[in-house]
């Protein structure tokens, strides 16, 4: 099984470092697990502006569209389920997951509501569409900012670790959150201890849609559960890309 991690913006070193020993442990054995960024140079460095998604959105569906036939599953890096839709499009009989939508999945099997702790209040209304698209709004307990950028998480860990703990306790405690969902990639490798302090489940953004790539490319091999071309899932087609000189 061969799944391909894309993170949407120019290589972070903390960051990737702690995606790569987080997922590499938690990995199957049978599972290949690579990981791009986009190139240095005149790219973002985060995506906490939705101008800066726009720019990255066709490098993503791009990439998807010519690797499709090279891996099982892609996941794209980012709680904003960046491009998403746009993605499963072009993505052939691989399947396509992000943070956002498998991480709540998840949390919706373990408890009745469950508090997302995002980075800043600038995130908080494109989650929320995300959320009620996704048909779970009314299991929304809160979002809990963090106050702090996407490229303190890792570098500052310490200082995260504090800071999610104290969010979590008010989510917990006064949301009444049965469940709490890390909201942004970079958040990653911080559940285990968080769970112990809160006494509740901590969805790990990272982790939650590398398994679920790994759980829907296994079903599609076993039992045929391909991703759809019908309807809404209509891929473009061929001879259109191909006259067009597309991706």
């Amino acid at each position: 099984m061969r799944i391909l991690w894309i993170d949407p913006i120019v290589e972070d070193r903390f960051y990737v470092s702690a995606l790569r020993r987080a997922l590499e442990e938690a990995r199957r054995p049978d599972t290949e697990l690579e990981i791009i960024s986009l190139p240095a140079g005149p790219a973002p460095r985060h995506l906490r502006y939705h101008a800066y998604e726009a720019l990255v959105a066709g490098e993503i569906v791009t990439a998807v569209y010519r690797l499709a036939k090279e891996y099982d599953a892609f996941i794209i890096g980012c709680f904003y389920d960046l491009a998403l839709r746009e993605a499963r499009e072009v993505s052939g009989k691989a399947v396509v997951t992000a943070p956002c939508e498998s991480s709540i999945a998840i949390a919706s099997q373990l408890g009745n509501t469950f508090s997302v702790l995002v980075g800043a209040d600038k995130a908080i209304p494109k989650m929320r569409e995300n959320i009620r698209a996704y048909g779970l709004a009314h299991r929304l307990a809160s979002m809990r900012p963090l106050n702090m950028g996407v490229l303190e998480f890792q570098s500052q860990a310490e200082r995260t670790l504090q800071t999610m703990l104290r969010e979590g306790k008010i989510a917990v405690e006064e949301d009444h959150a049965e469940v709490i969902v890390l909201g942004c990639s970079a958040e990653v490798g911080f559940h285990r201890t968080l769970q112990e302090e809160l006494g509740v489940p901590v969805i790990d953004s990272a982790l939650a849609p590398f398994k679920y790539a790994e759980f829907l490319a296994e079903t599609a091999h076993r039992f045929g559960w391909y991703p759809s071309r019908r309807w809404g899932s209509e891929p473009p087609p061929e001879d259109e890309i191909q006259a067009w000189g597309l991706f």
